[in-house]
This record gives C-alpha cells, sequence and structure tokens, in this order.
C-alpha cells in the first residue's frame, strides 16, 4: 500500500519541482540584476512582445557628400578618417532587437547562457577605427547655439528646437563645396559634415534626423578635435542607448548600431551572414570586413528564432578572441598603441552620458580566465541638457576624475581562478531565459492538464484497507493538488479528480501572445 501510495505522491513531487525549474528564468538573487522589473525580458515573459526596435542611424545619405582633398584632410585631423569610409550596411533589426533583450545596463554586458559579454573599447578601436584614449569628448553645452552655428557654420538654421538641427538642412546647405571656396568656407563646411558624420551614426539620436548643436564646439580647431577619445565616446553613447532600449517601455534605439551589429557578427554565431564573394580581409577598420553583397538564412529569421538562439546558446557559438588571427598589419599604429587600455575598468564620457566599462565581467575576451567580478555599484545617470548652456564639466567631476585614472585600472587575469565556480555564481545571479520554451497560454494548459491527471488519479484511489498513517498521506497529496488548482484556475474545485477543474483561465489572467486581448 505504501508503495503504491508513493506513486502518485511522487508525482506531484515532480511536477513541483519541474515547476519550479521551468517557471523562474531568474535571477534567483537579484543583487546584480536589481532592474529586472524594469527590463524588457519580464514583459516578454509574461508574454508581451513589443517586437522588433526602430533602429536610428542615418547613414544612408552619407555617400552624397563630396568632400574635396582638402576636406578629406580636415576630417582626417579631426580623428575621422576611418569612421567616414564605412558605407551604410542593412540592418537587421530583429537580431538588434533579440540582442537588446539580454543587454543589461546594470553590468552593461550581454547576459547570455555562457556568461556575460560585452562591446569594448578594443571592438571600437578596431572595427570602427575611432581612437579609445585622449581627451574626454565633454564641454560646455551652448545657451545660444544660433550664435555657436553663425560663428561656426556661417549660416543659422530656422530650426533649432531644443538645441538641435537636422541632418536635411546640413546636408542641403553643406554637402557640396565650390572649387574656389575660401579656407573658411571649406573649413565650414567641414564641420556640418563632421557633425552630420557623427550625428548619423556613432551619436545618432531617437529623434529621427536631428543632431545636437553641442558636438559643433568639438570641431572648432580640427587638430584639437583629432585629440580627443572619440571611439570611448561612441561606447558610452551606446552604451546609453542599449540601457534605454532594454527598458520594457522603450521601442526605439539609436547610438553605433553598426558597431553592435558587425560585433555580434565577429563574437555571435547568431545571424552571421554569409557571403556572395569573398569577403574584403585586408582593410581597416575591420567592419568593412563586412563589407559587400551578403546572403544566407538570416534574411528569414524573425526576433523569436534569435531569441531562441540566443536562449540556447553553446560556448562553441562564441568567438572569445575573434581578432587574434588577423593580419595585425592592417592596423594603424595609432590606433595599435592604445590597445592597452582595451581592458580598463573606467568610465567612458560623451557630454552628459558616462557609463561604466566593466572588462573584469568579461576576462574571456582579453584572452584570461574568468572568476567572480567585483560588485558594481550602482552610479547616477545624468540626464541631458542640450541648449541650457549647462557647464557639464563642473557636474562630472567624479566621472573625469575617473577616466583621468584610466591607465591604472587595466585589469589583469589569474591563472588560479576556477571558472566552475564563476558559472556556479553566474547562474544564480543572470536572467537564464528570455523566451519561454512555450507559449504563456500553452503553458498555462499544460500544467493544468498534468494536474488534473494527478487528481483523477487520486479520485480513483481507494480507501479500503488503509490504516491512518495512508489515509493521512492520501489527504496531503490531495491537498497539495488542490493547492496547485486554485493556484492556477483561481476558483476551488468542488472534489479532486472532477471536470470542474477544468475550468477555463479567468479573462483578466490571459495574457495574449501579441499584448492584446
Amino acid at each position: 500500500m505504501e508503495l503504491t501510495l508513493a506513486f502518485p505522491f511522487l508525482l506531484v513531487v515532480c511536477y513541483k519541482a519541474q515547476m519550479e525549474t521551468t517557471g523562474d528564468p531568474g535571477p534567483i538573487d537579484n543583487v546584480v540584476l536589481y532592474d529586472q522589473d524594469s527590463h524588457v525580458s519580464s514583459a516578454v515573459w509574461d508574454g508581451q512582445e513589443r517586437g522588433v526596435l526602430r533602429c536610428h542611424e542615418h547613414t544612408s545619405l552619407l555617400d552624397q557628400w563630396k568632400l574635396t582633398a582638402e576636406q578629406i584632410e580636415l576630417v582626417g585631423k579631426a580623428g575621422f578618417h576611418h569612421l567616414r569610409m564605412i558605407p551604410a550596411i542593412n540592418f537587421d533589426s530583429a537580431l538588434i532587437a533579440a540582442l537588446v533583450e539580454r543587454w543589461r545596463r546594470e553590468t552593461n554586458t550581454f547576459h547570455l547562457p555562457v556568461g556575460e559579454i560585452t562591446i569594448t573599447l578594443e571592438d571600437v578601436a578596431l572595427l570602427l577605427g575611432l581612437a579609445i584614449d585622449g581627451e574626454p569628448v565633454i564641454g560646455v553645452t551652448s545657451s545660444t547655439p544660433s550664435l555657436l552655428c553663425e560663428k561656426l557654420l556661417g549660416r543659422v538654421p530656422e530650426d533649432l528646437t531644443g538645441g538641435m538641427v537636422k541632418l536635411t538642412w546640413l546636408k542641403e546647405f553643406f554637402s557640396q563645396c565650390p572649387k574656389d571656396a575660401t579656407v573658411e568656407e571649406i573649413e565650414c563646411r567641414t564641420r556640418a559634415y563632421l557633425l552630420y558624420l557623427v550625428g548619423s551614426t556613432i551619436f545618432s539620436t531617437t529623434t529621427g534626423n536631428k543632431v545636437p548643436v553641442m558636438y559643433l564646439s568639438l570641431f572648432e580647431d580640427f587638430d584639437k578635435a583629432g585629440k580627443f577619445a572619440w571611439g570611448a565616446a561612441a561606447l558610452a553613447f551606446l552604451y546609453r542607448a542599449l540601457g534605454n532600449a532594454s527598458l520594457k517601455s522603450q521601442s526605439t534605439i539609436s547610438g553605433s548600431l553598426t558597431l553592435l551589429q558587425c560585433w555580434s557578427y565577429y563574437r555571435l554565431n547568431v545571424g552571421r551572414p554569409k557571403f556572395n564573394q569573398e569577403p574584403n580581409q585586408g582593410c581597416f577598420p575591420l567592419v568593412l570586413w563586412w563589407k559587400g553583397k551578403q546572403s544566407g538564412s538570416r534574411m528569414k529569421c524573425n526576433i523569436v528564432s534569435y531569441r531562441k538562439a540566443l536562449d540556447s546558446l553553446k560556448p562553441s557559438d562564441v568567438e572569445w578572441l575573434p581578432y587574434k588571427d588577423i593580419d595585425h598589419t592592417v592596423i594603424p599604429e595609432d590606433i595599435k598603441n592604445t590597445l592597452t587600455l582595451r581592458a580598463s575598468r573606467t568610465m567612458l564620457i560623451c557630454f552628459e552620458k558616462a557609463e561604466r566599462h566593466l572588462p573584469d565581467r568579461c576576462l574571456r575576451q582579453f584572452g584570461m580566465l574568468q572568476g567572480i567580478p567585483n560588485d558594481v555599484h550602482r552610479w547616477e545617470r545624468k540626464s541631458r541638457a542640450y541648449d541650457h548652456g549647462v557647464d557639464i564639466l563642473g557636474k562630472m567631476q567624479y566621472e573625469l576624475d575617473e577616466w583621468a585614472m584610466r591607465r591604472f585600472y587595466v585589469v589583469e587575469g589569474d591563472d588560479d581562478v576556477d571558472e566552475k565556480e564563476y558559472m556556479q555564481w553566474y547562474e544564480k545571479i543572470t536572467r537564464k531565459f528570455v523566451g519561454r520554451l512555450t507559449s504563456v497560454e500553452s503553458e498555462f494548459k499544460g500544467k493544468v492538464e498534468a494536474l488534473n491527471e494527478i487528481a483523477d488519479m487520486l479520485s480513483k484511489f481507494s480507501e479500503d484497507g488503509m490504516d491512518f498513517q495512508d489515509r493521512k498521506l492520501l489527504d496531503e497529496v490531495k491537498d497539495i493538488v488542490h493547492k496547485y488548482l486554485m493556484d492556477e484556475v483561481g476558483d476551488s474545485p468542488k472534489k479532486i479528480g472532477m471536470k470542474s477543474t477544468k475550468k477555463r483561465k479567468r479573462k483578466d489572467d490571459l495574457i495574449c501572445e501579441d499584448g492584446q486581448c
């Protein structure tokens, strides 16, 4: 009798264990991912799909700017020789959206099944060819952007709402430089191009087609402009954009999406396109490796397919050291010399945007063993102030001091680290899954069906010949099943195993796949 009675009891225990395993995607301990409730993965888990993100990077018309030899020289002086060579690429919006679902603003890393991984200063330097060392990209936002435009562009747009200028206005008035242009006119048109370049690529905004005038002040002197850490600023901007887009209330993303997508191609075997022709592997910056006509199954993928691929990612799907075998002779010496900062634990700065670069969380990207990283302290993210004459320098002294110390905080590896210990820790603090293996409604139906099968078995279980302990155990099993049915269907069945337990889910409990009922 005891063995027979133990069978339905064992079924209940197995059901409970299964629900606890599949029903909680994590984190078990929210000491790291403390903002989970606001994250898009919470909404996706509840069946509230937001679909792909609207991607804002406006590079399609860059090739319509016709630069003279003098202008190209000035662009190079300002530090954008390589960035201007990067053509527009076709964005895989579904892949970008799936990556954003894995991004965590608490750590500025992607949380994947294999551990944390991120876009580093090394990636920016090699993929975009931008400087990752130098002066921080910051200044005083002008209280009179019209005067700034008059001084540095030679004309003022009619619309300067919010201290921002339309990209279309810049292109209309400055994209063609006359052959007989004066030095002053050449410089004005080059500044307009640089403002358009950063506004359509590394500093693209979700406004659609505008760029803050505040960047213009950094192009007054082209030699000084070349001393800024534009790559660090681009990464700060992208980190902030990823963090904002990872919130379930958002539907757009900006920043250098070319960097994000090509970083994914190099690092992850998910959505990586195939080529109709041999890629150009001898070019710099390395984004150009992906230039050319692309084909492959990625064109048929949607966000759900990419989500499942990332949820089931294996170690063999990750390229921790994608640049190891490239021809390093193509890397310019000025870029190569700054790669010592690739693993600097520091603050990245782009005006009011300051974001932490945390390589100690992704040591495998630098050929080191990954141990449990240091705690991440919360920091206040400054709000923007484009047109109010704000002295940002005075408000960000802590962040500026941290950037000034960047060379002293280059992380080093430890050969005695046990990565198994790291993974045990990581599985407790991470979000294991973004998508469910089945839909919310299917999962609900499966739970109720399983419970009803167990309840039906219990209702047919004979109490004849049972002693007091057996009956007590049977009652306990019935109570457990009764409780689970109450939790699932939200009503009290009259008797275990009767059809009354198979109630439809209440209308106010329904969660539809597309977020609409």
